[in-house]
């Protein structure tokens, strides 16, 4: 019997899922938090029982040393030998990875050297890796990356208008993210229609993407050189104005990096409101008339469409578009106000179907132009199963 691992490493945390390949089910699933910091917790759900426990946990390592102990403990394995694979999320790849690969000395060489391209998630991805390979030293790696979808966009969306030296030298050119979920909604818009479509995936939660995708390729998508690019997310500003940058420097008496700081961790749906991050407090203060949280989610909604426009022209015209992750899946609201302004491409939504909370939800009617989905992404049961293929 196999059984696979996904791991997502953040700076502070340790995000797992066990997989029983055979029937394609999550076996355990677990988050370890604050890795580092005052106040480190995990939790590990198995059997519908939740098993929590606040411990000091200083490193990523001391989380796998936890995570492995816990796996016999409570009976999840009978050995660690039953783990046939480990599969790790790695956010950017450069143009060096255009799939999943097995991890190997070469393969971690590379992944060292492009951390700072993505530094607060490659590092701790790069770190996870390390961990898990010291204490089970004899079971398969993969690095699986969220770029990888995105290495069949061409050169001229992936260039930027800027010198040519900068690609040349220093690899400054668009690479994407969320290419996991993007590749797996891709899989299963083929697997309603039997065949490939022109697709519009709409990844949106706090981090947010979108992908324009033909034959069952990526060709163009919103994030870019780092995920700050694109439409507005939870707490990144998405596409700005580079000289705000240099300007809100010399006015605050702030260093650049505070400035980035200042776009990655307090804009998006916070920056503008002043009130949270989440979309859902956002909607809870514009349904009670709050000004800058219905500005706030308008915004958010016109910044979508503008991608979705963009892509529509792109595509030369579009068979699916399908919101995913924790906004795309959860927030009626939010769908409704994006399909209400693709009214002019043909698209018309139920609206009971809309209120519906399911994996797959058609929410388009039968004269729309356009087939509307909303279908829950998992990127971790893409990441098993990678690694279970490469393994084989």
């Amino acid at each position: 019997k196999m059984k696979i691992m996904s791991i997502n490493a953040g700076s502070s945390s340790l995000k797992f899922s066990l997989f029983d390949m055979e029937k394609m089910k999550v076996i355990a699933s677990g988050l370890f938090e604050r890795i580092g910091i005052e106040g480190s917790n995990y939790s590990i759900k198995f059997k519908h029982k939740k098993y929590e426990e606040e411990l000091e946990i200083k490193n990523h390592k001391k989380a796998v040393s936890i995570l492995t102990e816990k796996l016999t403990e409570l009976k999840i394995v009978e050995s660690l030998d039953e783990i046939g694979g480990i599969g790790h999320r790695i956010v950017n790849g450069k143009d060096l990875f255009d799939r999943s690969v097995i991890v190997d000395d070469e393969v971690m060489e590379k992944l060292e050297s492009i951390i700072e391209l993505a530094p607060l998630h490659n590092g701790a991805n790069v770190a996870g890796i390390k961990a898990f390979q010291k204490i089970l030293p004899n079971t398969p790696m993969t690095a699986v990356f969220d770029t990888a979808f995105h290495q069949t966009i061409d050169d001229e969306a992936y260039l930027y208008p800027v010198p040519y030296e900068w690609y040349e030298k220093f690899g400054v050119r668009k690479y994407g993210a969320h290419g996991t979920s993007h590749r797996y909604i891709t899989e299963k818009v083929k697997e309603y229609y039997r065949k490939n479509k022109k697709i519009i995936s709409c990844h949106i939660g706090s981090g947010a993407s979108l992908a324009a995708i033909k034959n069952g390729k990526c060709i163009d998508t919103s994030m870019g050189f780092t995920p700050l690019a694109g439409i507005m997310m939870g707490t990144r500003s998405g596409d700005i104005d580079p000289s705000i940058i240099p300007y809100v420097m010399k006015k605050e008496d702030k260093k650049i990096a505070e400035v980035i700081d200042d776009l990655n961790k307090n804009s998006g749906l916070l920056g503008l409101s002043g009130i949270s991050s989440d979309m859902r407090d956002i909607i809870a203060k514009k349904e009670k008339g709050n000004e800058r949280a219905t500005l706030t989610f308008n915004k958010f909604v016109r910044r979508t469409v503008d991608y979705i426009a963009q892509y529509y022209a792109l595509l030369e015209g579009v068979d699916a578009i399908v919101f995913t992750a924790g906004i795309g899946e959860n927030s009626a609201p939010v769908r409704e106000a994006i399909c209400e302004k693709l009214k002019c491409f043909g698209v018309k939504i139920s609206k009971k179907e809309n209120e519906k909370h399911e994996p797959f939800i058609k929410l388009s009617t039968p004269s729309s132009k356009i087939d509307i989905f909303v279908i829950s992404t998992d990127e971790e049961l893409m990441i098993a199963k990678d690694t279970y293929e490469l393994i084989k």
